[in-house]
């Protein structure tokens, strides 16, 4: 590592600290020339695959894209910037264990829904009528039926007015006597 103040090639590394995520270490180093002082951030870069569009056209990966779009997704929605960002991580990882050196954005759209299912079903439906290009509300009916039928027994939404858990029946009003 080349000094910054007077360019010499020697400098030492005194001190090393991996950040809190382990995603980064930073180093502290002495000039053995002048003895200044400075500190370095070490990253690990590791080439993501090319994106290919709809169109046949391929594009770089850029994780902004994919975080704009959870944020679109989810705007105004109770996901905390946390849960949102391991999202994002997992979607990574998951196209870093593809193996891939070309990956289609259909898929990375695939990766984005199940992260989104997860997290919020609202979220989800909003990607998921984008992503599927829903023309009418009966794309819609047939995307959340679908959802209904994925969650796992017992699961319930929260009452409008208290904390407590009510089951959900699609068919309540329905099944009400007058």
């Amino acid at each position: 590592m080349h000094c910054p103040f007077c360019q010499h090639t020697d400098t030492r590394v005194i001190d090393s600290r991996v950040s809190e995520d382990g995603a980064t270490i930073r180093r502290r180093r002495e000039c053995e020339a002048c003895g200044e002082r400075f500190s370095t951030l070490e990253n690990i870069e590791i080439k993501l695959p090319a994106v290919i569009k709809s169109d046949g056209r391929r594009d770089t990966f850029d994780a902004r894209k994919l975080r704009a779009g959870f944020d679109r997704a989810l705007q105004k929605r109770p996901v905390s910037e946390e849960q949102i960002e391991a999202a994002v991580r997992a979607v990574i990882h998951a196209i870093r264990m593809s193996g891939e050196r070309e990956i289609a954005s259909r898929r990375i759209g695939e990766f984005v829904m199940n992260e989104l299912r997860k997290l919020d079903h609202v979220g989800y439906v909003r990607f998921a009528s984008v992503y599927r290009s829903f023309e009418d509300v009966a794309d819609f009916r047939e995307e959340i039926e679908k959802l209904e039928r994925d969650l796992p027994p017992g699961a319930g939404q929260l009452s409008l007015l208290g904390g407590d858990v009510v089951p959900f029946d699609k068919h309540a009003d329905k099944n009400k006597k007058r």
